[in-house]
């Protein structure tokens, strides 16, 4: 369920703007989507955790938010990493 250090850590090489980048809203989007996709798997075997499916709410809500400010900075920018990560919307 919970994320290694190696995925994370090639999320952020494959997101990242530059080197040393782990806050740029892309990156954090990646890494969100990573947690939310384990969740989701977990809740389908899991179908009574309610902690759990209330932290993937919390979850997709914040990356919706991150979302949201990337496409009023750049319409580009969102359209690439929504491609990039399979996110539908």
């Amino acid at each position: 369920m919970s994320m290694t250090a190696e995925r994370k850590q090639a999320l952020i090489n494959e997101y990242s703007k530059k080197d040393g980048d782990t806050g740029s809203p892309e990156v954090q989007v990646a890494i969100l989507s990573e947690h939310i996709q384990n969740l989701t798997d977990h809740l389908k075997m899991h179908k009574k955790d309610i902690s759990s499916r209330r932290g993937l709410l919390r979850k997709v809500a914040q990356r919706r938010k991150l979302l949201d400010y990337v496409k009023g900075q750049d319409e580009a920018r969102y359209q690439d990493l929504i491609k990039r990560l399979g996110i539908r919307r």
